[in-house]
């Protein structure tokens, strides 16, 4: 493995090393040009400030090429049954899965759920 490679993972924590610090959103997709996708990212392109304001990693598996973190995306397919259809998981700090959907999720609903979560009205005081 070349040592530029090598540092990009280890640069990465895995989903399990972020318990308690960060949110994360898993978004999974067959494949690049899946509209549902296309969609999601455009939701949180848009969404961005908020998302750093709410310690949020979106965690992107697309194919078999996992980005956001160093787990192998086998690993995270199986571990949160992942069909090989589009789905968002938003899951807590406390590695509980919050919400699963389908479809992308709106800003609305992600900003919704993880202000009502402890952690975060805990945060705000």
């Amino acid at each position: 493995m070349p040592l530029l490679v090598a540092i990009a993972l280890a640069a990465s924590p895995t989903i399990s090393q972020m318990k308690w610090e960060r949110r994360i959103l898993i978004v999974s997709a067959p494949a690049a040009d899946d509209a549902l996708l296309t969609e999601q990212r455009r939701i949180l392109a848009a969404w961005k400030t908020n998302a750093s304001a709410r310690d949020l990693t979106v965690v992107e598996i697309v194919g078999d090429t996992i980005r956001g973190a160093s787990d192998p995306a086998a690993a995270v397919r199986r571990k949160y049954h992942l069909p090989a259809s589009f789905t968002a998981i938003l899951i807590g700090k406390d590695g509980g899965e919050k919400l699963r959907s389908a479809k992308p999720f709106p800003a609305a609903a992600l900003e919704a759920t993880i202000d009502a979560m402890p952690m975060r009205k805990a945060g705000q005081r």
